[in-house]
């Protein structure tokens, strides 16, 4: 919700190194009030659609132009768009109820627009070209799912392994029990050759299978956006070539089960195998999975324990609204998840808290530095994790006016430590004071240690079946 309007609301708890953050949550909730009020809202209809026809909509409320609170409407829009397609993904956006807004929506959204990164990534993942239409009401699609069973098997003896922007991870496990693991730092960004990615991930299966009799099925999670085990769009490939992506890294878990002699083998992205390891470990559904580490990786496992095949990309889901918020270097829009609840935000923050951090180290290793001194109770680490912490319990409250869930999932290096337990008491008092009845409505968790390492690694092998 950009620019000047009278719907930037101030929070009553300020992050202490964020106090101009205007939170989503409270922004679109005076919106849809004073709307509410007015009497006289157009309901405007939001459907996208995705791979295989699949529809999913949003419905809300705009003012009519006559209404001086209509200088607001696209801002409104623009974000709750913005939002949809990070969670649900799409190529195609029709826009029911408003004709005028729909067009302007979709010259934000072209290739020559503010969102263009947001275009051509939607482009590559979906392989057509992105729309933005404009429909009759009537003339709305259904909605259509997608939600399928996936993982929870645990028979014979599987690999399960993550990747991640900073470290891979890697256990073997005999009837859903680990009897093997092993973390190691790696810099997959770093390296423009695909044969590295392909090297250092099969090195981890095989030292992995080196602990079991044979390998039945390999499965596992990475950050990025996966279909059909196919590198759709991932950070971790960044440094290689773009004819080397399409020529090599594109088919790379399929090059990989070729070499594991076709047994079955399955990839997804790394959130969803948050939010099914949270479903699994918890014996609940409606979980949904946050991993705050390099990135800001979403999961989501529905009320019947499927997953939906939705992005839950929440890294570029838009969280707050102040217009001078921080700009993610890569995409260029401002108040994305990605600069607030991971290792890049926790380096801004503590840059802003006056806390020197070398340079020449990984961000990883500055947000190690970061935590060491949160051990020792530095108040300018307690104030990087409170803000943290703040930021991400209006975050939540953000997430449940678009996903249905009983409980939140916290993983991820952010979370480790005093300072991950400041996060979570932070945004728990967020929830209690700002939105009491959302505290009752949703569980925020953080799984012991033994379950972050090893949690994640049992449900990817669970992932294919025999």
């Amino acid at each position: 919700m950009t620019g000047k309007n009278r719907f930037l609301v101030s929070p009553r708890i300020l992050p202490p190194l964020d106090p101009d953050f205007k939170p989503a949550a409270l922004c679109n909730m005076a919106f849809r009030k004073a709307v509410a009020k007015a009497g006289n809202g157009i309901p405007v209809s939001i459907a996208l659609e995705a791979d295989g026809g699949t529809v999913s909509t949003f419905r809300t409320s705009v003012f009519p132009d006559s209404d001086p609170g209509a200088q607001a409407n696209l801002g409104y829009l623009e974000r709750i768009v913005k939002f949809l397609l990070w969670m649900k993904g799409g190529w195609r956006v029709l826009v029911g109820g408003h004709a005028g807004l729909s067009g302007k929506l979709a010259a934000i959204y072209s290739r020559a627009g503010a969102r263009a990164f947001d275009v051509n990534l939607m482009e590559e993942v979906y392989g057509k070209p992105f729309v933005v239409e404009s429909r009759a009401p009537s003339q709305m699609p259904a909605d259509s799912g997608r939600a399928m069973p996936l993982g929870r098997h645990l028979d014979g003896c599987r690999i399960g392994f993550d990747l991640g922007a900073s470290d891979r991870k890697v256990a073997a496990v005999i009837d859903g029990k680990s009897v093997f693991s092993e973390e190691v730092v790696w810099d997959p960004r770093g390296h423009g050759d695909p044969q590295y990615h392909f090297d250092e991930i099969n090195a981890a299966l095989k030292k992995a299978a080196s602990f079991m009799p044979r390998v039945d099925a390999i499965g596992g999670s990475s950050a990025g956006i996966y279909v059909d085990n196919s590198v759709r769009v991932a950070s971790l490939f960044r440094g290689v070539p773009k004819n080397l992506f399409e020529s090599r890294v594109r088919g790379l878990f399929r090059e990989l089960r070729k070499a594991w002699n076709d047994i079955p083998f399955e990839v997804i992205n790394d959130g969803e195998v948050t939010a099914l390891a949270g479903s699994m470990s918890l014996g609940v559904n409606r979980v949904l999975g946050i991993a705050m580490g390099s990135s800001l990786a979403g999961g989501y496992v529905d009320r019947d324990g499927n997953l939906p095949g939705w992005l839950d990309e929440l890294a570029f889901a838009p969280v707050d609204y102040d217009p001078a918020a921080p700009v993610d270097e890569w995409s260029g829009d401002a108040g994305c998840g990605v600069q607030y609840f991971t290792q890049q935000g926790v380096n801004r923050l503590a840059e802003k808290a006056g806390i020197p951090l070398d340079p020449g180290r990984t961000l990883a290793e500055r947000l190690k530095d970061v935590q060491a001194l949160m051990e020792k109770d530095d108040p300018r680490a307690r104030a990087v994790f409170e803000s943290v912490g703040v930021c991400f319990g209006y975050a939540v409250a953000h997430y449940l006016d678009f996903y249905d869930i009983g409980h939140l999932l916290m993983l991820g290096r952010v979370t480790s430590g005093k300072g991950g337990d400041l996060v979570l008491d932070a945004a728990r008092r967020v929830l209690r004071e700002e939105f009491p009845g959302l505290a009752d409505a949703v569980r925020l968790v953080v799984p012991d240690e033994a379950s972050r390492r090893v949690g994640q690694a049992i449900a990817a092998a669970s992932l294919p079946k025999r």
